[in-house]
């Protein structure tokens, strides 16, 4: 498994993982996984290849960091969103817009993850996997606690949590004509919307027309302050 190095300041290993991996994602996402070699992660990062190997045992061990990296990006972002909030409709609207707003920021990643995976061996596959399974937990978490509230109707929680991550990774996936269509604001909103259309009870179209509300007072405020 990647990371089983003798390296003692772990300050300088994540520097010195983070460079090789940055370096690697470029390379993997322009000439693709199997054409890039040791030797060109170790010249775009400007390292030698030898020192590379303190980090790392082989390309795959790259690929394997780089895919983690990901994951890991939405495991921590993800929950930023939802502090200070408490009603269930808003913290999953922040849920959704908060892994769209990640996604956005590393969408080079993200289609190198989808593109790839499937070149790790089966074991590092099934890890990728459950990694994925926990950071989609967030979104169903917060699905969970609308339809508790009586918000959302009966769904299956963990295939509609799906359907919002596979929202979100498409701003990455077909980022190339996304942007012609819209912003990422726009992406977002209108997103949700239509996903939220087809989830609300009564009660959750009460109270998310009063959320809607709220949220317009708060950016014409916003507009009249800049």
């Amino acid at each position: 498994m990647a990371g089983k190095r003798h390296v003692a300041d772990g300050g300088l290993v994540q520097r010195r993982r983070g460079q090789i991996v940055a370096a690697a994602v470029e390379l993997f996402s322009e000439q693709g996984f199997y054409r890039t070699t040791i030797q060109d992660v170790a010249r775009k990062a400007g390292v030698s290849i030898g020192l590379i190997y303190q980090y790392v045992r082989d390309k795959d061990d790259i690929l394997l960091l780089a895919l983690l990296s990901v994951l890991d990006t939405y495991k921590h972002q993800i929950p930023e969103a939802l502090v200070g909030l408490s009603d269930a409709l808003e913290r999953c609207w922040a849920a959704v817009e908060g892994y769209c707003r990640v996604i956005d920021s590393c969408r080079r990643e993200t289609v190198l993850a989808y593109r790839s995976t499937k070149s790790l061996p089966k074991e590092w596959r099934t890890f990728i996997e459950r990694a994925e399974i926990d950071t989609n937990e967030i979104i169903a978490a917060c699905l969970r606690d609308c339809v508790r509230d009586g918000l959302f109707r009966d769904i299956n929680i963990d295939l509609v949590a799906y359907y919002f991550v596979t929202f979100a990774h498409a701003w990455a996936l077909k980022h190339w004509l996304m942007r012609k269509l819209c912003s990422l604001d726009q992406y977002i909103d209108q997103g949700i919307d239509f996903h939220f259309s087809a989830l609300l009870t009564a009660k959750g179209q009460r109270q998310y027309k009063r959320m809607q509300a709220g949220r317009a007072r708060k950016d014409a405020g916003a507009t009249r302050i800049a």
